[in-house]
């Protein structure tokens, strides 16, 4: 749809080439906490063994590590040919480096095969009749003959394989736009057909198509009281958090932890675990999601790492093949990210400030309802759109933050966001607690311009709320 996928993969793909492994962020350990304490046994049982092993038999220093809050601080970027500087990192990947430079360097050339089209007459020899007299071959004449078997078959199969219709007029969907409200006018942000990434001409049929997806693959709003015994919100909201933490230390995009917590609620949905199972669910749901959306993602030994070593590369990967049966391999589903690039474009249309606030403050909110296990109720579309109306109302208090523009392309209207956005409005205002601190910390920083700081209003206008219509 309209959301710019280039934009998002401009800088993956500068990488794209090189053939090195991820190396985190420099980070403070003073800083950084033990995540995931009280859900893992991290540090103990298998880890302990295997730690006294590589003391005695391996020549790389050893250091204690503490799951991510213990991540080397290396002054590398992702992607880098350049061997990381730090021991720990290095015996992590030692196992697997060889390998992986042997599968990026993997590239056989592909000569272009496709055959050029000359004009007749063009090649030395031939005319128009010997290329017409070719045409003639009476092994093709039943190609130009209708009533003959072998073009029916052709023409069945054309149509099976290329749904080729026979109206000229041939549309994607029989749904089309709504019709611009009459009581105002409306921007049409649709209007740019040159570029193709944009899909402009086809941005309602995939918008429409997306609404009807969330409800399809959406988690049950209660599995925490139906279908786990050994789980609660707050253990689901600290392993959100660490994911968090795992993504911005490797850099990895928005969309990888958007849908790794879709996969992990869905799992929940639908199978029972143990507590001591959860972070495993959490780190095959990462490699899934990060091989989805990721031009390199993770290595499974890396996942293992920042796990301490609890689990073993065996056991995340019959997890990942538990996860992929349990959802049936439909691994594509619509988040609340995928909204908000729309919703954002749209709002940008009427918005007066800073566009990167806008955008920032509107993902920092967005991000803090993947803690909320309340929300699980909303589809992902109705918390975008409630994400823009409270970004809106926090940069300007004053002004109303919903519109006839962001009504007609959001297909929501005020009073529809009202409960949303009450909730996202305690979130932001009370925080998600000291426990939780890895979304808070991350829009806290000048690259997202401080947008976790700034202040919120105590409450929102009740006249905020009332439609257009009213």
């Amino acid at each position: 749809m309209s959301s710019r996928v280039s934009g998002r993969r401009s800088s993956a793909s500068a990488t794209a080439a090189s053939t090195g492994s991820r190396a985190p962020k420099a980070a403070s350990k003073e800083k950084k906490r033990v995540a995931l304490g009280n859900l893992t046994n991290v540090g103990g049982g298998k880890a302990g063994a295997a730690d006294a092993e590589l003391r005695s038999s391996n020549s790389v220093a050893y250091v204690k590590k503490g799951g991510i809050a213990s991540l080397p601080s290396v002054n590398q970027e992702r992607g880098s040919v350049t061997k990381p500087t730090s021991t720990q990192f290095d015996r992590a990947i030692a196992h697997h480096g060889n390998a992986l430079q042997k599968e990026n360097a993997w590239c056989p050339y592909a000569p272009d095969i496709v055959p050029t089209l000359v004009p007749p007459g063009s090649l030395p020899g031939l005319s128009d009749d010997s290329v017409s007299m070719e045409v003639e071959n009476p092994d093709l004449k039943c190609l130009d003959n209708p009533a003959s078997s072998a073009a029916d078959s052709l023409q069945r199969r054309a149509n099976d394989k290329l749904h080729i219709s026979d109206n000229m007029d041939f549309t994607v969907s029989n749904w089309s736009c709504p019709t611009p409200m009459e009581n105002g006018n409306t921007f049409d942000i649709d209007t740019n057909y040159e570029d193709p990434q944009l899909c402009e001409p086809l941005a309602c049929d995939i918008y429409k198509h997306l609404r009807e997806a969330e409800t399809k693959k959406r988690p049950s709003p209660d599995f925490v009281e139906t279908t786990q015994k050994d789980i609660d919100t707050s253990m689901r909201a600290i392993l959100i958090d660490w994911l968090v933490e795992v993504t911005d230390e490797y850099r990895l995009v928005p969309e990888t932890l958007y849908l790794t917590v879709s996969y992990i609620d869905r799992y929940l949905s639908h199978k029972e675990i143990s507590r001591h199972k959860l972070q495993l669910l959490g780190v095959s749901c990462l490699l899934i999601a990060a091989k989805h959306e990721e031009i390199c993602p993770p290595q499974v030994e890396e996942l293992c790492y920042i796990t301490d070593n609890t689990y073993i590369k065996d056991e995340v990967l019959q997890m990942e093949a538990s996860i992929l049966s349990c959802l049936k391999f439909e691994m594509t589903a619509p988040t609340a990210k995928c909204f908000l690039r729309r919703f954002l474009l749209v709002s940008q249309v009427c918005h007066e400030g800073s566009a990167l606030h806008l955008e920032f403050l509107a993902s920092y909110i967005s991000e803090l309802s993947l803690l909320e296990y309340s929300l699980l109720c909303y589809v992902p579309s109705l918390i975008a759109a409630s994400s823009i109306f409270l970004a809106n109302f926090i940069l300007k208090p004053t002004k109303n933050p919903w519109n006839i523009t962001l009504s007609y392309h959001t297909q929501y209207e005020p009073s529809e966001l009202h409960d949303c956005v009450k909730v996202l409005h305690r979130l932001f205002r009370v925080g998600p607690g000291s426990k939780l601190p890895a979304i808070r910390e991350k829009y806290s920083q000048h690259k997202y311009k401080f947008v976790a700081k700034k202040y919120c209003p105590p409450s929102i206008p009740v006249e905020f709320f009332q439609d257009a219509s009213n």
